[in-house]
Parts: C-alpha cells; structure tokens; sequence
C-alpha cells in the first residue's frame, strides 16, 4: 500500500530533524514549523534538548511557537524537570518566544538560580517575558541573590533582565550596592548605571562601578 503524500512528507521531516548535517535538520526544522502539524511537537522538544547546532535550535524553538501554545506549553513545561541541563535551558528559552503568562508559575526559584549559567540565563530571561504585572519586585529580589554571578556574559544577561523590570527594581539594587561582597557591589552599580544610561555599555559600566569600589564610595555618593 502507498502512503499518502501527506504522511511521506511528515515522515521525511521526521527524518531529516535527526540528519547527520546541520543544514538539512536545519531545513527540516523549517518545513516542520512551516507545516504546523501537532505530531510535530514531541519531536521537536525532543531534539531541542539534544541539537548541537545553536541555529538549528533556534529553527526548532521557531518551528514550536508556530504551533498552538495550547499543546506546546504543557510539554515545555514538562521538559524543566529534565535533568539535562540543555533541555531546561531550551524550553525556557521557548517558553520566553511563546510569551504564554500561564508558564509563570513553572519558573521556579530553582530554575532562576540554577547551578548552570546557561539554564539560569535563559530562566531570567523567561522570567521578565512572563512576570505578571506587580510581581516584578519579588522577581527582582530573586534575581539580585545572582549579583556578581559567572563571568561577563553571564552578568550582562542578569543585567538586562534586571533593567526589563524598570524602577521596579531600585530598592533591591541599592540593598546590594552596600552588600558586603565586592562583585555583588560592582555589578550592582554597572546594573544601575546601565539603567541610567542604556548607552554607556556594559564595559564601561563594570569597569567604573570597580573604580567606585575601590574608592569605597556608592553609586549614589557620586
């Protein structure tokens, strides 16, 4: 008996989302969020949280938020018990595209302070997507607790999340620009400066939140 076309081409997809080269998953990430067939789902959220290739992950999160939020979000949600630290960071990244406020309560402190950067980096990010509107002080004294947190990149993510919360997040900034750990401090002060300045650079404003530092000063004493 032949298959009907419709079930070759799903079939192909499926197929080609588990090639052994980047450019044709690529394309079948493409012709799957194109189609928008709901058998899709569990194999796209599958090989999110094993794709090697970071463009092809964004094809497949892509392909996702083309299909109801309905039946994906659960799913996604699912995948933030995953003990792979790719498939936490993955759906939280899905989650933010989506932008479904009925995820919230799925982002957990746990998850905002996660052991791994990559996770906690897209939970904040997923975080100020879905904060439902008065909740950003709460979200703000959670993500503050990850002030002076990994390396650069790691800071400048924590940054903007703390920036999308606006002057919602002032209180919890000028608590840790007089806490007792020098890193928290400085990244405290260049989060503040950033929010003044948008322009000023992420660079410029570590580097002289150091300097007010070493002076022994606070932001607002300058």
């Amino acid at each position: 008996m032949t298959m009907p076309k419709e079930d070759t081409n799903t079939m192909r997809a499926l197929q080609g989302l588990e090639n052994s080269s980047s450019s044709v998953r690529l394309q079948a990430a493409l012709a799957v969020g194109t189609t928008q067939d709901p058998r899709f789902i569990d194999k796209l959220i599958e090989r999110c949280a094993i794709e090697p290739d970071f463009y092809v992950r964004d094809m497949l999160t892509w392909a996702l938020t083309r299909h109801s939020s309905s039946m994906t979000v659960p799913k996604l949600i699912d995948e933030l018990r995953s003990e792979r630290a790719q498939a936490r960071s993955q759906a939280l990244h899905t989650l933010s595209k989506i932008g479904d406020r009925q995820a919230w309560p799925a982002i957990t402190r746990a998850l905002l302070t996660d052991a791994d950067d990559e996770v906690a980096r897209s939970a904040w990010r997923a975080a100020v997507v879905l904060v439902p509107e008065g909740e950003e002080p709460e979200l703000a004294g959670v993500l503050a607790t990850q002030l002076g947190r990994g390396e650069r990149e790691t800071q400048l993510s924590l940054s903007r999340a703390l920036i999308a919360l606006g002057e919602a997040i002032m209180p919890t900034l000028r608590a840790a620009m007089m806490d007792l750990d020098p890193r928290v401090r400085q990244h405290a002060i260049a989060t503040e400066r950033l929010l003044r300045n948008p322009d000023a650079g992420f660079e410029f404003a570590i580097e002289e939140a150091k300097r007010i530092v070493a002076l022994g000063t606070t932001s607002q004493e300058r």
